[in-house]
């Protein structure tokens, strides 16, 4: 793709526990954008019965998880103790560091609509092995921008910056967009993405809805969206991520043997995740189809299995 060019690509349908998701991001052709690794669109899905959008404990290592809802509750307990509930317009950004468990309880008894997004940044190198840590974000500032508001949920946009954590120069940004159309200042340096939530886009003379990712590579120092509909949506950005990752399951490294050793860990109920204390049951899913194998892998590589997050 030349400097400033546009593509878009399909999210894959897939579960978390019983909650369909649209993942955006990682793909084949396109697994980070920045450092964002991951993205997984939640409903909406209305729940009426016993279950709601639980997820039991869980690891991960080397990423940062950062949650974002549009309607319905969490409440997210992790190993360090942290215990904070969730609501739409606030950020939960958890540092997962050399290791960390949680867990992703919906308010019992849940009766409505979820809908919300998490999303993940891979951590570079010099913070990947740090200790793990957890921030809530009750609100955070908004800009206004041609036909609407931008709430800045990492890093800086239209002249206002997140005050979360951020170890690499990125961006994350949620768009309410009444339309008709949008015109963003971006950094050409930046590669950037558009997931939209709800509503309808139209970028660069294509449609762009839920269940699709629209990428816009570096060299554009702007973009112009026609809204078609209110629509709210997810602009991800920043510079392209130089480290080679290696993502299984909810791992993200930089080769199978910290895959495997985190794996053994988690297994194992080895003290490099904690506890977390849960109401549900701990995750497990089975081992790396590589551990009978010999070969080196790609960079970029990996799967990250349905089931946790």
């Amino acid at each position: 793709m030349s400097p400033g060019g546009f593509e878009t690509t399909e999210s894959r349908s897939t579960l978390v526990g019983t909650m369909p998701v649209r993942r955006a991001l990682p793909q084949r052709k396109r697994r980070t954008i920045g450092a964002w690794c991951f993205a997984d669109h939640a409903g909406p899905v209305d729940f009426a019965g016993p279950e709601g959008p639980d997820v039991g404990p869980h690891p991960h290592i080397g990423l940062q998880t950062v949650t974002w809802l549009l309607t319905g509750e969490l409440v997210h307990r992790d190993s360090l103790g942290s215990e904070q509930r969730i609501r739409p317009g606030e950020l939960n950004l958890m540092t997962a560091g050399r290791g960390i468990a949680h867990a992703e309880e919906a308010v019992t008894p849940f009766r409505g609509t979820f809908h919300g997004i998490q999303l993940w940044v891979a951590q570079p190198e010099s913070t990947r092995h740090g200790d793990p840590a957890f921030e809530h974000h009750a609100s955070l500032p908004q800009a206004a921008v041609s036909g609407g508001v931008a709430t800045v949920l990492l890093g800086a946009f239209a002249g206002v910056t997140s005050p979360a954590r951020r170890d690499s120069d990125h961006m994350g940004v949620e768009l309410d967009l009444l339309g008709p159309t949008t015109t963003l200042a971006l950094r050409p340096e930046f590669e950037h993405g558009v997931i939209v939530l709800s509503g309808g886009l139209v970028c660069e003379g294509q449609p762009l809805g839920p269940g699709a990712l629209g990428y816009l590579d570096t060299g554009r120092e702007t973009c112009e969206l026609r809204v078609t509909e209110p629509t709210r949506a997810i602009l991800l950005g920043g510079v392209p991520f130089d480290e080679p990752i290696l993502m299984w399951w909810n791992f993200v490294a930089r080769n199978r043997s910290e895959i495997d050793d985190a794996y053994r860990r988690w297994s194992d109920e080895d003290s490099q995740f904690g506890q977390v204390s849960s109401r549900l049951e701990r995750v497990r899913v089975g081992a790396p189809l590589w551990r009978d194998r010999t070969e080196t892998p790609r960079p970029g590589e990996g799967t990250n299995p349905s089931g946790s997050r």
